[in-house]
This record gives structure tokens, sequence and C-alpha cells, in this order.
């Protein structure tokens, strides 16, 4: 399988396409405004101690505390009793024994900030290097679960068990495979200085204090994802390129050639086809190549994913088509959870299928798909109802939360109120207005044009109906600047008062106007609009976008009618 990596570098940001058979698989984006926290270590003082859910919040210097859970914390957490010949262990700590308020403690973020929440911390922290993790804090030894060959690993774990510092853990790393001794252990020896250098400032800074930053977007792409496996490492940036390499003169001298300064003037997302798919992977909808689509809907609560045929009719019969869609979605879903970086629980709505063998071939496909994603994702199989569960660790934002923001017309739902829903609203909100203000003889009320158009109903037939059921005079304006689930109301008073806002031409006024658009069911008239109140222009569909001298010779309480003036004519 082809495997490339294409870096943007821009003034304001870096971005990190990973692509695989030239498809756009995983996206990392580093805005230079709003640096990445995760990694970064920092002598951090007890806030708060909240023996109900078994957390503190400690202040980390930051706009928002951290939040410390028990199980993140450093101490002995059970302990094992043997009773009967059984042997149980019990939860010893409890958060208030592990810490207090105002205590000092060393703490690193291993979640980003989200949703208005502060980051999360652990007390047990990790230091990556090229081919091994250290764990200062606690004595370990694990292999990459990515390395599959059982003779590989137990040559690693020995390599490991040999190499390990006193009292500390190390894990090693995928790009370890194949590694001697020599290049593991300069990687270890190297992350004791840093750990050690991390001590010497945890000792001399004042607490909250950042102690230890994580390196930027670039240098962890190199670290972390540029192995053996990638073809091309490309980049547009020279400075940064010539970084690259540098730093792959320590780690992996033997990928310096696959690394590429990108000179063409095409810029490099869009030479790899790259903007394409991150728009994609923004749509709730995802299209199969067989016809068939999934839709995709995240909520704070969980992701639902929906299986459908669409436009696939299939060739055998009825339970072929089914499988095969299943399976091609079940491929795409992998994809996609990586891509957008989905992360918590997951529900999956495969179509019906009604043998177990086409089941389990289903979530067999999910499976082997997930295995090439870095982040650990668990399959729980099928639930009673059909439905498949599953969660994805989520460290970090999705893409929709780094690229987009919460709607501010919808909330974040997705709908708003149709326009026959809002004119019943507005005609409720002018009868209160009317019972509120019993003296009152009109009304001026704004709201949007598509909004306006049902209050006042075909020729003003719903308007004229709304006046005489109440006896009072009520006039509707059109307005593309208002919300169409807005309702403002401008003024409220005598008809004289309320007549002299709301409408603001008279007959055989003489005015210049832009023609706006086509008369809806009349296109050979034109529409033109003075603070959102129209004038029906005669003869100037075939107009729009011109301006026009135009005369004033019929004002209703909705629109006006008028004709051009010819040029040179008073």
């Amino acid at each position: 399988m082809s495997r490339e990596i294409a870096v943007d570098v821009d003034h304001d940001q870096t971005r990190v396409a990973v692509m695989e058979e030239k498809k756009l698989v995983e996206i990392y984006i580093e805005k230079n405004y709003k640096k990445r926290i995760v990694g970064n270590i920092y002598k951090g003082r007890v806030a708060n101690v909240l023996p109900g859910m078994q957390a503190a919040f400690v202040d980390i210097g930051l706009e928002k505390n951290a939040f410390l859970y028990i199980d993140d914390v450093l101490y002995n957490k059970s302990v094992k009793e043997e009773h009967n010949g059984e042997i149980s262990e019990f939860k010893q700590a409890s958060i208030e024994k592990a810490l207090k308020v105002g205590q000092e403690v060393m703490v690193q973020v291993i979640k980003e900030p989200m949703n208005g929440k502060g980051p999360r911390v652990t007390t047990q922290i990790t230091l990556p290097g090229r081919y091994s993790v250290l764990m200062p804090t606690v004595e370990y030894i694990g292999i990459s679960r990515r390395i599959e060959s059982e003779e590989e690993r137990r040559r690693l774990k020995e390599i490991a068990e040999k190499i390990k510092p006193p009292n500390m853990g190390i894990i090693i790393r995928t790009v370890a495979e194949g590694k001697g001794e020599d290049d593991i252990n300069q990687d270890v020896e190297f992350l004791q200085k840093l750990w050690n250098r991390v001590q010497q400032r945890e000792k001399k800074a004042l607490s909250p204090k950042l102690i230890h930053k994580d390196v930027n977007l670039v240098y962890r792409i190199v670290r972390d994802l540029f192995t053996k496996d990638v073809d091309r490492f490309y980049i547009n940036d020279k400075n940064e390129y010539e970084k690259v390499l540098e730093l792959l003169d320590y780690v992996s001298p033997h990928l310096k050639p696959r690394v590429e300064l990108y000179t063409r003037k095409k810029d490099i997302f869009d030479y790899f086809n790259i903007e394409e798919e991150i728009d994609k992977a923004l749509k709730r909808k995802v299209w199969l190549k067989s016809g068939g689509y999934i839709v995709i809907d995240q909520t704070e609560a969980l992701t639902a994913i929906d299986v459908n045929t669409g436009k696939y009719v299939g060739k055998k019969n009825l339970e072929d088509t089914v499988l095969r869609t299943n399976l091609e979605a079940a491929v795409e879903i992998a994809k996609q959870l990586r891509l957008r970086d989905i992360g918590g629980i997951i529900i999956i709505d495969f179509i019906d299928m009604n043998t177990l063998e086409h089941q389990q071939m289903v979530v067999e496909a999910l499976e082997k798909h997930l295995k090439r994603d870095r982040t650990k994702a668990h399959v729980l199989g099928l639930t009673r109802l059909g439905l498949v569960e599953m969660t994805r660790k989520k460290v970090k934002q999705g893409l929709d939360e780094v690229l987009q923001k919460m709607c501010p017309y919808c909330g974040g739902k997705g709908k708003i109120m149709s326009e026959d829903t809002m004119g019943k609203k507005v005609e409720k909100q002018i009868k209160k207005i009317f019972e509120n203000n019993k003296d009152a003889e009109a009304v001026l009320v704004e709201v949007d044009p598509s909004v306006a158009a049902v209050v006042i109903g075909s020729g003003g037939s719903h308007l004229n109906k709304l006046e005489e059921e109440l006896d009072k005079h009520v006039y509707i304006k059109g307005s593309r600047d208002v919300h169409p689930e807005e309702i403002v109301i401008k003024t409220v008073g005598s008809i004289k008062e309320v007549e002299a806002r709301a409408l603001p031409v008279k007959e055989g006024e003489v005015l210049e106007l832009p023609i706006e658009e086509q008369h809806e069911t009349n296109p050979r008239d034109g529409i033109a609009r003075i603070d959102g109140y129209i004038v029906d222009v005669e003869g100037a569909g075939g107009m729009v976008g011109s301006k026009k001298t135009v005369k004033i010779y019929k004002a209703f309480k909705t629109y006006a009618k008028g004709k051009i003036i010819p040029e040179g004519k008073g």
C-alpha cells in the first residue's frame, strides 16, 4: 500500500495530510494562535477536591482548571484480601486522601480542552521518543500492539528488559521493529536526560508553571508517523524542510531521500486533491462507490451512523445487495472515523441482515480496517436491536470542531422553524401586543421575507383576515437582515405614527432604485426594495442588477407599484 505525507506550512497554521493509495485518511491541524497543549507538563496547584466525583481540579495557569481523575493519580489505589480461599480486590484510594487543596503536583495534559471543559491531566508522565516511550513514574514494559510477529515481540521485550532504567517503565514503539539494541538504548538515554531536566525545572518553578512543552506538529509527525512504510514526505516550506532533514540525521538517516521540498506553483493541498477531501469529510452524507451511502450524525452523547443502499440495486438478490453494501460501508466507516477523528460512543445501524454469517462478516470487516487506526477503538458487537456498538478513544477535537463552529441560526440543531410555523407565531405575537396595548391602533412587524409572505398571504388575504379579526391595522415588513426565526416589533401606536414608518414611499414620488430580482409570479416585472419594503417595477424583469429612475403610482400597506421613467423625462 502506498503511503505519503504532505505538510502545508502557512504563516498562521500548519496542516499535515496522511494519504494511503492517494486518498486522505488522516488530517492534523495546528493553528499558530492556538497551540496544542497535549503532552505539555505543568507544575500545578490543587484548586478543588471533589470526593463525590473522585476527582480534583488543578490550576496549571490556563483559562480553565485541569481535571484530574483518581485513576490518573499515582497512588496505591487498591488492596487484595483473601476470604474463604477467594481473593478480592478493593478500591483503597480516595481523592481526598491522595490530594489536598493547595498541594503542588506535576501533571501532564492527556486531553485538550473541549466543549467548554478544561483539559484532562494525569500524574503518570510519559515522554515519547522515536523508538520508545519513557514512563518515569511507573515500572512497566510494553510492546506496540501493531508489531504482530511473536518472535520480534520477544526480541524487543528482551532488549527493553535489558535497557529499562531502574524504577521506570518503557513502551517499545512500532517504528522500533527491526531496530537493534543500540538504537533503542540511545533513544531511552535521551529521554532519561529529558526527564532529569523536567525534574530540575519542577524544583525551581513556582506553581502554576509550564515546565515542559511538547514539540511542534512537524516534529511530532516526523517522530510518530514518518516510518519506513511512508514512501514520500512532501513539505512546502524550505526552513521546515531543512529542520526535518536535521532531525532525520539523528533519528532515521535512511529516510532522508524520501523527503521532498514541494516547489510547484499550485497549492500543495490542491495538488494532492486534499482540500476537496476535507470538504467531503465535513458533510453529513458520504456516498459509497456502489451507489449506497452512509449518514453520520454527531451529538454530545454519541455518534450515530446509518447505512443505506441508496442507488445500489445489486445484481443477484436482496441478501447479496445488503451484504455488499454493508461490507463497503464497514470499510468507509473505519476510514471516516479516522479521518474525522470521531471519539466516544459510536452506534452503527447497518442494513438488516438475516444470517449470523453475514453479520459476522460485516463486524470482522469493520474490525480489520480499524486496525489501521492509531487511535484505540473497540467493537463491542451487535446489540439485540441489530446495531453495532463501538468506542473510539477521544483525546482531541474532531475535524468538525477544528474547522467549523456552532450554527448561529439553528444552535446546532441543523433545522429551523418553517415559514408556516413562524407565520402562526407572528400572528400570536401580534394578538398579544394588542391585548397589552388596548389603545394602540396599529403595529409594524419586521420578519424574514419568506415569513412575511406567509403572514400577508396571496393578494394580502391572510393579513386582511387578521385585521378584520383584531379590528386593528397591521403592517408587515420583510427584511433579509432579520433571522428566519426572529420577530421584530418596530413600532406600536396610532395609525398615523405607524404608517409614517411602515410606508417609506408616497404616490407620485420619483426614486432611484436598484432592480434586485424578477417578480416571482410575473417575470416581466422587477422587484426593488426600500428598507425591506417592496416596489413592483413594471417591465423591469430583464433589468436585474441595474439602477433605474422609478415613479411610484400606487402605494399599499405591503408594497408599491412603480413605472420606469425614460432617461431625459421627468
